[in-house]
């Protein structure tokens, strides 16, 4: 038997199909801060009413990012962030919550320096449910969704407004776990598409296939994160859960005894609007 024969996304969106109710999902930059307090900020989303937590792996060129997410990828890096830590932050995570799907999100990059079987491993052992490398295309993605799936790791694909009916069956090819549609175009951050124009593209995604879709980029408020979670099986926050990191650490960039409570207080807001919102 695998060590990580222990499908938590899959589980996790069916448990909550049952409820009639979306995926709270939420981002942060593993290292950010700093180590401590960026574990501390792990530990309690759940808590908060995250129902699945993505997890940057900091990188030095975070092509897709906009300003905060590259800001919280810099911070981590400066306070030490390296591969062998974010997999020990999911491992030392697992000790205390064996439930709550983790997946890592980042480039590709990283990977290849560390090598991608040794990765796959590793991460399936930490308690690595899923994978979203952002700078690899389904035609690139040959060399490491077959060696993250012989581990038992969902590859979570992007799909954009540009992704045609011609486009989706390529990118739904190695998929699992769940597609991931960038409700807009451009980096994280930026405005949030207009709820029609979201649902008409989830609508058409789910004639393709069976997998749930969460969505994201651009979402900053319960208000904005519920209409979502009407419309789909997710809601992925993850910039403005970013922000209020910033937004609480001193002027060194140290963080400082608020920027916990704060954070997880804002989880709680998005964690009432997204589950609330088919109660409405």
């Amino acid at each position: 038997m695998k060590p990580f024969a222990n499908n938590r996304l899959t589980r996790r969106f069916a448990a909550l199909k049952a409820e009639n109710r979306a995926a709270l999902v939420t981002f942060v930059t593993a290292g950010d801060p700093d180590p401590a307090t960026s574990a501390e900020i792990l530990a309690g989303l759940p808590k908060a009413g995250a129902d699945i937590v993505e997890l940057g792996m900091p990188f030095s060129d975070p092509m897709a990012d906009g300003p905060a997410i590259q800001k919280a990828g810099l911070r981590a890096l400066k306070s030490g962030a390296t591969m062998v830590r974010t997999l020990q932050m999911v491992r030392t995570f697992r000790k205390t919550d064996r439930d709550t799907p983790i997946v890592l999100m980042g480039y590709y990059n990283p990977i290849f320096s560390y090598g991608g079987e040794r990765f796959a491993w590793d991460a399936a052992t930490a308690g690595v449910d899923g994978v979203i490398l952002v700078d690899v295309p389904p035609e690139e993605a040959d060399e490491i969704a077959p060696v993250l799936a012989s581990h038992g790791i969902a590859f979570i694909f992007l799909a954009t407004p540009t992704s045609d009916d011609a486009r989706l069956p390529k990118i739904l090819k190695h998929a699992g776990g769940f597609l991931y549609y960038v409700s807009i175009l451009g980096i994280t951050g930026t405005a949030a598409a207009a709820g029609t124009s979201v649902a008409a593209a989830v609508a058409r995604i789910r004639t393709h296939t069976d997998l749930p879709v969460a969505v994201g980029f651009g979402i900053k408020t319960p208000e904005a994160a519920a209409e979502i979670a009407r419309i789909a099986d997710g809601a992925v926050i993850g910039s403005a859960v970013i922000d209020r990191i910033a937004a609480n650490l001193d002027g060194e960039g140290r963080a400082t005894p608020a920027v916990v409570p704060k954070v997880l207080e804002f989880v709680a807001e998005l964690a009432r609007g997204v589950h609330g919102a088919r109660t409405d």
